[in-house]
């Protein structure tokens, strides 16, 4: 297990590139990404959005699309994807 880890870890390393790699990451952790599309409720500094897991931005914000079809970005916050979100909207 270390082994794969190690040999992922220095896979994204070298496309990372101090962060000009963030491209790639991104596609590629879209195309692994687990609730896209599917609802989602964020918690962040009281503040409560809900919405549809919309995407990740250029600058690695979650982008949630609301119900009035706003896209709000999202850079850190307490997430509930899928069914956990109706409970997390509570």
């Amino acid at each position: 297990m270390f082994r794969e880890l190690s040999d992922s870890w220095t896979e994204f390393a070298g496309i990372w590139d101090r962060g000009r790699g963030f491209g790639e990451i991104r596609k590629l952790w879209l195309e692994r990404a687990a609730g896209l599309g599917q609802p989602v409720v964020i918690h962040a500094g009281g503040v409560t959005v809900e919405g549809t897991f919309d995407t990740i931005d250029e600058t690695g914000c979650l982008i949630v699309r609301t119900s009035a079809g706003k896209r709000v970005p999202i850079s850190a916050g307490d997430v509930y994807f899928g069914a956990a979100a109706s409970v997390g909207a509570v």
